[in-house]
């Protein structure tokens, strides 16, 4: 018997992850299939996995239940995690990227300094804005409840 929670938030991961090439198009015009396996962007998929989780766990059993509790925290932390640090150290990536050719600018015109570029920039695309995580975060809420209901309906089916 599979672990239905586990199943709702991979389930949530991956129909964020899926979702981000269509939302990509529309924004942009082209379709970039790589969204379904990068980090960042809308929605996230962080968000979406841990409240499919806890919204699957908290209609399982009830939002006093202890595993909602911890559900709920876990989940709090993540989407933090994805619109502050994640973001940050993206924000972070993006200015070194930018020193390092603007380095390799100033080493082109004189080739007296010694400059060894890098072999590959560093990813800039870690976190989440807030409306991202809100995106997950819906899109969580949904696949957990459906989740829910289809698990609640199979068992009261004959």
């Amino acid at each position: 018997m599979l672990n239905r929670a586990l199943t709702s938030a991979l389930i949530g991961i991956g129909a964020a992850q899926f979702l981000k090439v269509p939302i990509h198009y529309a924004e942009t015009g082209h379709w970039d299939w790589k969204k379904t396996i990068g980090s960042g962007d809308m929605p996230s998929s962080h968000s979406a996995a841990v409240t499919s989780l806890t919204t699957y766990i908290g209609m399982k059993n009830g939002l006093s239940s202890i595993d909602f509790g911890i559900s709920s925290i876990f989940g709090i932390i993540v989407m933090y995690d994805a619109m502050g640090i994640r973001w940050q150290a993206g924000q972070t990536a993006i200015a070194v990227n930018d020193l390092y050719e603007q380095v390799e600018h100033f080493a082109d015109k004189h080739p007296d300094i010694n400059y060894k570029k890098q072999e590959k920039e560093l990813k800039e695309m870690l976190g989440h804005m807030p409306i991202e995580v809100l995106g997950g975060a819906v899109l969580g809420v949904a696949v957990g409840a459906l989740s829910y209901l289809v698990e609640k309906k199979s068992r009261n089916s004959p």
